[in-house]
C-alpha cells in the first residue's frame, strides 16, 4: 500500500502545466489557504504542515510562502523521494522524508487528492491518526462523483471517485471529527459531465496516454482563474455536486 504514494501529482505536470498559473491549482489552494488560516488562529501559535503524498509540494510551498510566520515547519511526505532528494532538506524548514515523524502535535496533514491514489484509503488513515499527536488536524481533497470518470480517472491511477457521504463513512469510521465537507467548481460540473459523456466511446479506457490537464491560452486561463476563484467564496454551501469533495476537520 505505502509504495503507491510515489509523487502522485507529477503525470498530471508532465502536460507542460504550470501551477502557479493554472486556474485549477491557483483556485484550489483558496480554500486550503482558507482553512489553514482558521487552524492557525484557533491554535495561537505555529503550525506544522505535512503534505501526505506530496509529489512536487506545490501547496505546501505555496502555504510557507503565503504564511511564513504561522508555520513552524514544513514535512513533505511521499516514499516516492530519492536519498539524493532528501538528503539536503534534513533539518531545513522544508523537509523531505518518507514517513510523518510520531507524535507531531500542532500540525494540519494536508491531503491534496491523495486517497483517491491508495487502494486502502481506511488503512492509510490510520496510519496518519497514528502517527500524529494532540491537536491536529486535516485538510483533504479527492475527485468527485463515479458519474464522470474517465480515461483522465485512469491514466492517473485513481482507484475511485468521492461524494461526501463516501468521505464521510471513511472519516468517520476512523474516528477523525468531520467539521466541514462541501464540492468545489460545482457550475463547471455539468459541462465536464457532459463532454466526458460524449468522449466515452471514443476513448481508450484501458491505455490512455494522458490527462485532461493540459496548459491553456493565457486569456482563457486568466478567465477560468477568476470565475472559480469567485466561486470558492460560495463553496461551504455546496453539497450537492462539483468535481472535488472537500473534508476539513481534526485527527486527534
Amino acid at each position: 500500500m505505502h509504495n503507491q504514494l510515489i509523487k502522485m501529482d507529477l503525470k498530471e505536470l508532465e502536460s507542460g502545466v504550470d501551477p502557479k498559473t493554472h486556474w485549477y491549482y491557483q483556485s484550489k489552494k483558496i480554500p486550503l489557504f482558507k482553512y489553514f488560516e482558521n487552524v492557525s488562529d484557533r491554535e495561537g501559535q505555529k503550525i506544522t504542515v505535512v503534505d501526505f503524498g506530496s509529489g512536487s509540494g506545490f501547496f505546501a510551498y505555496e502555504l510557507y510562502e503565503a504564511y511564513p510566520d504561522k508555520i513552524e515547519k514544513v514535512l513533505l511526505v511521499d516514499i516516492g523521494y530519492s536519498e539524493e532528494e532528501m538528503a539536503p532538506t534534513r533539518g531545513t524548514m522544508i523537509e523531505k522524508c518518507h514517513y510523518i515523524p510520531q507524535g507531531l502535535d500542532h500540525c494540519i496533514v494536508v491531503m491534496m487528492d491523495v486517497l483517491e491514489h491508495i487502494e486502502d484509503d481506511y488503512a492509510i488513515l490510520d496510519i496518519i491518526r497514528n502517527a500524529v499527536g494532540e491537536n491536529s488536524y486535516y485538510f483533504i481533497t479527492v475527485p468527485a462523483f463515479m458519474s464522470v470518470w474517465s480515461t483522465h480517472d485512469v491514466y492517473l491511477g485513481h482507484y475511485r471517485r468521492y461524494t461526501i457521504a463516501m468521505l464521510k463513512k471513511l472519516l468517520e469510521t476512523k474516528s477523525c471529527k468531520i467539521e466541514k465537507q462541501y464540492y468545489l467548481y460545482g457550475t463547471i460540473f455539468p459541462l465536464v459531465w457532459m463532454v466526458r459523456k460524449l468522449k466515452q466511446n471514443k476513448e481508450n479506457m484501458e491505455n490512455p496516454e494522458s490527462s485532461d490537464m493540459a496548459p491553456l491560452p493565457g486569456p482563457i486561463n486568466a478567465i477560468l482563474k477568476a470565475y472559480n476563484s469567485f466561486e470558492m467564496k460560495f463553496r461551504k454551501g455546496n453539497k450537492l455536486f462539483g468535481l472535488t469533495t472537500v473534508a476539513e476537520g481534526k485527527l486527534r
